[in-house]
């Protein structure tokens, strides 16, 4: 299970259960087309509240142990056409007994298959940061981060010099599915959480 902590709570928020290609240096999370997956939903006038929900298209997730960001791998259709790496800026991932816990941080990279890339979300992460619901010091080391990420896709580094694009799954597997104690599975906080979110309880 890869869960997303939710800031003020610390519990279980979005998540999606994934197969293993690699853990070693690399941990790599494949999220196939139609599995399962919770996800925040509001309706008009109602409280957001996590409801299942189909995932839509092919993900590979590379995850870097001790790092702030992963790199998803994209691709759409039946003939699995690769689109995007999409860098996500987040908490470095913490282990537990069902998968990893993280948090989403807001900003994002959205890279093309020819390595040109663009901002995603930039507004919405100045926004927490002038708010303060992010602490300056904290959006100075997310930016950070994505700068040293920028800097690997104009230099042609891994990962995205390493051919992930061209990965596919073994025939036969199925969609993951949801661990029963995705839910109720005690969260791995991160240790800096009280640093970064000025409202972290």
């Amino acid at each position: 299970m890869l869960r997303y902590i939710t800031r003020l709570d610390g519990v279980a928020g979005m998540t999606w259960p994934a197969r293993v290609v690699r853990d070693d240096d690399l941990l790599a999370l494949y999220v196939p087309r139609g599995t399962t997956q919770m996800a925040w939903h509001q309706p008009p006038g109602e409280s957001r509240r996590l409801v299942e929900r189909e995932w839509r298209r092919d993900m590979l997730r590379l995850m870097f142990p001790g790092q702030a960001h992963s790199v998803w791998c994209f691709w759409e259709g039946e003939e699995r056409r690769f689109t995007s790496y999409y860098v996500n800026l987040e908490e470095p991932f913490r282990r537990t007994a069902i998968g990893v816990d993280t948090n989403d941080h807001a900003l994002d990279i959205v890279v093309n298959p020819d390595l040109s890339w663009s901002w995603k979300d930039l507004d919405e992460f100045e926004g927490l940061v002038a708010r303060g619901t992010y602490s300056p010091e904290f959006g100075q080391a997310v930016r950070d981060e994505a700068e040293r990420v920028v800097a690997d896709i104009e230099a042609r580094r891994e990962p995205f010099n390493a051919g992930w694009d061209t990965w596919a799954p073994p025939a036969g597997w199925e969609p993951p599915r949801l661990h029963p104690r995705w839910r109720d599975e005690p969260a791995v906080l991160w240790e800096r959480r009280t640093w970064a979110y000025r409202d972290a309880r």
